[in-house]
C-alpha cells in the first residue's frame, strides 16, 4: 500500500490523501472519509488516518480530502448552494479514486457535520454503494425523555444537590454537538430511498450526543421500520466520546467499521473475496 497526496477536482482547487493498495480491482468499492465540520482531513485526533490506514491494510482503496474551503483546499470560484458545491466536491473524490485505483463504487463515511455531507451525498449519487453515519440525524423521542429524566426524578442524591445549588449559577459546560436537522420524516424516506437503491447502511452513534441520543432502541424510535431492514446496521457506544479519543473506544469503533465493510463489500483480488 502506498499514500499519495493530490491536489485535483474541477478547478484542481482539491486536496487529498489517498490510500492505493496494490492490487486494486473495479470490484473493490473505494472508501471516502469526509470531514468533520472544519477538522481538516486528518479528522479529530487523526481519527480518519488511522481508520484509512487500517481499511488500506485491508485491500480497501480510500480517500481522506478537504472540502471546498476547509483545511487545505480552497474554493472552487463557482456560485453554488452548500449542498451542490458538496456533491459537486464528492463526485470530483469519486472520480479522482476512480482514476488511481480503478474504483466504480464507493462508501461514504462522515462523523457528526461529516454524516450530513454523506447523507446529501448518497440520496442523489448512483456511484454511492453504501454510507457510515457516525453521530448523524437523530431526534428525541418519548423513548429518550423517559430515559433521560425518569432517573433523574428518583435520585435523590441529585435532588439534594440542586437544592443545596439553588443559589448558584446554573450554567453548564457540557460540549453540545449537533448536525443541522433535517424534518425526521424526511430522514425516514431519504433512509428508505437509499435503501429501494439497493445501499447498506451503517449507523454508529457514541455516547457524546447524550443531549439528544441515549440508547440503542432510539434507533427505531428515530425511523422506524427502517432499521429493521437487511441493508441497515446500528450500533450505540454509549460509553465513547463523540471524537473517539479512547484508545479503547475508538477500537470498538474502527473494528465496527471494519466488519460492516467486511460483510457487505468484501476485498476481492482477482475475481475472489
Amino acid at each position: 500500500m502506498q499514500e499519495q497526496a493530490f491536489r485535483f477536482g474541477r478547478a484542481r482547487h482539491l486536496v487529498g490523501i489517498a490510500g492505493l493498495p496494490s492490487p486494486a480491482t473495479p470490484e473493490t468499492v473505494g472508501v471516502i472519509v469526509l470531514n468533520a465540520g472544519l477538522v481538516h482531513r486528518i479528522g479529530p485526533f487523526r481519527l480518519h488516518v488511522e481508520m484509512t490506514r487500517r481499511l488500506n491494510a485491508y485491500g480497501y482503496p480510500t480517500l481522506r480530502f478537504d472540502l471546498s474551503t476547509i483545511g487545505d483546499s480552497a474554493s472552487s470560484g463557482e456560485s453554488q448552494t452548500r449542498k451542490q458545491q458538496i456533491c459537486a466536491d464528492v463526485g470530483d473524490a469519486m472520480n479522482l479514486l476512480g482514476e488511481q485505483a480503478a474504483c466504480k463504487r464507493f462508501v461514504l463515511i462522515g462523523l457528526c457535520s461529516g454524516s450530513q455531507s454523506a447523507h446529501m451525498v448518497a440520496c442523489s449519487d448512483a456511484k454511492v454503494a453504501g454510507a457510515v453515519f457516525l453521530d448523524g440525524y437523530a431526534y428525541r423521542t418519548l423513548g429518550y425523555h423517559l430515559r433521560y429524566y425518569l432517573p433523574r426524578m428518583l435520585d435523590v442524591k441529585r435532588w439534594l444537590g440542586v437544592l443545596s445549588r439553588r443559589h448558584q449559577a446554573t450554567g453548564n459546560g457540557e460540549p453540545t454537538f449537533t448536525v443541522a436537522p433535517l424534518p425526521q420524516a424526511v430522514v425516514r424516506a431519504d433512509f428508505a430511498g437509499m435503501l429501494d437503491r439497493g445501499l447498506k447502511l451503517c449507523l454508529i452513534y457514541s455516547g457524546g450526543i447524550s443531549r439528544y441520543f441515549n440508547h440503542a432502541r432510539q434507533f427505531r424510535e428515530c425511523f422506524g421500520r427502517v432499521v429493521s431492514h437487511p441493508g441497515v446496521f446500528t450500533r450505540f457506544l454509549k460509553e465513547a466520546d463523540h471524537t473517539y479519543i479512547l484508545t479503547g473506544d475508538r477500537n470498538r469503533l474502527l473494528d465496527s467499521v471494519e466488519r460492516w465493510l467486511f460483510d457487505n463489500f468484501p476485498v476481492t483480488t482477482g475475481g475472489s473475496p
